[in-house]
């Protein structure tokens, strides 16, 4: 396809570097710093120019393009890009929103706005971190095949059941494949005899049921089986959601914002919440509050600053897990080295949900993993495929040797894949697949 994507931050960078490999990217952004950085550094065509601007899309191309993704750091010019670019012809357009009324607005009304598929940042980073608060112990965690199968990974800590063990002895249970570690930094495929060490993470692919289990050989004693008493901190756009789909899963979170005013207001938008109006920086207060007690604190001001600060109080005064939003994305790895246990960028999840979408018809589903070093892939076998009509031990012989098949299903089924298992056409297989070999991959499955 040729693609154009509009603003070249993070999201639109991590977008157009990722669909580049297969794809004829051109980013246009009114930044020049970001123009040159993203040209010189990834060898994508990028123009200086406003992507609202009907002769700087012509200049790109538009007439010509079969896709284009709004991208910028503000709502209402990605919506007028994409219905700029509708002037042209048909392109497909895609717009990144952080504002959900938006989102309501465009799916009560087909192609409201000029926009073909709408990805509402706010709602995504609120999921992402419901996911992961629901799971002991995990630090990123993404459903597939309709959520028959997990993708989790965990952290671990010195103290834990399996540090020191090979993954050959901690692969304790039937449902689940350990598909690679993260030491350093670094993804490494996980062998037989690979040693799991302290500060690893550890990716695991299998049934949620299994993934549970799994998760409680990570977590900490301190850390709960499952979290109840849930904090959130900040009346913030991803504050509100995150309460509002922890009480769709039938908890009853206690959330804390400074302002009374967005106070009253989120008291009444979640009847199933208590919202307390105070500084949630005040340690005191905090602590006769209980929020001590909480299972896990969600820090999701506006501020990265305050939800650090937040955080490292809610750690000091001894909350099991803390969880923390953080725009600036390169800030993340450090939030985590101070003692979050948990850093979730947003605009990491929206590129991750962007280029997923950009990839339907040849993958069903997928998950960036560490910068993009290996990704998830789930993908429904045909008969041209070289996984099809074969027991596993046979297919992988033919495939690089970065490549782990995590899980299968069938007709809504898990099926733990072993090396005499046979995977059939129709089948929908989550791989593990290292960056440097992906193109190689895809050709064959």
């Amino acid at each position: 396809m040729r693609v154009i994507v509009v603003g070249a931050g993070e999201v639109g960078a991590n977008i157009a570097v990722s669909l580049a490999e297969s794809h004829d990217v051109i980013v246009i952004d009114i930044d020049p710093e970001k123009v040159e950085d993203l040209t010189y550094s990834s060898d994508i065509l990028a123009i200086k120019g406003d992507g609202t601007s009907l002769r700087i899309l012509e200049e790109a191309g538009i007439a010509e393009a079969d896709m284009l993704i709004a991208s910028t750091d503000d709502d209402e010019t990605n919506l007028v890009t994409c219905g700029t670019a509708k002037t042209t012809g048909d392109v497909f357009t895609i717009a990144r929103v952080r504002n959900a009324n938006f989102l309501d607005t465009w799916t009560r009304s087909e192609r409201a706005f000029g926009v073909d598929f709408m990805v509402s940042t706010n709602l995504l980073t609120a999921n992402d971190i419901v996911r992961v608060v629901g799971l002991p112990a995990a630090v990123d965690v993404d459903p597939f095949a309709g959520g028959l199968v997990q993708m989790a990974e965990f952290e671990v800590a010195a103290d834990c059941e399996i540090e020191g063990q090979t993954v050959e002895e901690a692969d304790k249970f039937d449902a689940l494949t350990f598909a690679a570690l993260v030491q350093e930094g670094d993804v490494v495929i996980a062998r037989g005899q690979t040693r799991i060490e302290a500060g690893n993470r550890v990716i695991v692919i299998g049934s949620p049921e299994s993934v549970q289990a799994f998760s409680k050989t990570v977590a900490s004693a301190e850390t709960s089986d499952e979290a109840r008493d849930i904090v959130v901190v900040g009346g913030s756009d991803i504050g509100y959601h995150t309460a509002r789909l922890l009480e769709e899963r039938g908890l009853e979170p206690r959330l804390i914002e400074q302002d009374a005013d967005r106070g009253r207001q989120l008291a009444e938008d979640l009847p199933g919440t208590i919202v307390m109006v105070h500084d949630a920086t005040d340690v005191d207060f905090l602590v006769g509050e209980h929020i001590d007690r909480a299972d896990a604190v969600i820090a999701a001001t506006d501020s990265d600053e305050k939800n650090l600060l937040v955080s490292l109080l809610a750690k000091n005064i001894g909350v099991a897990r803390t969880v923390a939003v953080v725009e600036q994305g390169q800030y993340a790895s450090l939030f985590e080295a101070v003692g979050t246990d948990v850093a979730i960028n947003p605009r990491e999840a929206t590129a991750e949900e962007i280029v997923r979408f950009t990839q339907e018809g040849q993958v069903e589903n997928l998950s960036l993993i560490e910068g993009r070093q290996a990704e998830v892939l789930e993908i429904e076998v045909d008969e041209a495929s070289v996984l099809a009509g074969r027991p596993i031990h046979e297919s992988v012989a033919e495939l690089p040797s970065d490549v782990v098949i995590g899980a299968i299903t069938r007709d809504q089924e898990f099926i733990v894949p072993r090396g005499g298992t046979v995977i059939n056409a129709g089948d929908h297989v989550v791989l593990f697949v290292a960056a440097d070999v992906l193109s190689r991959v895809m050709e064959l499955v």
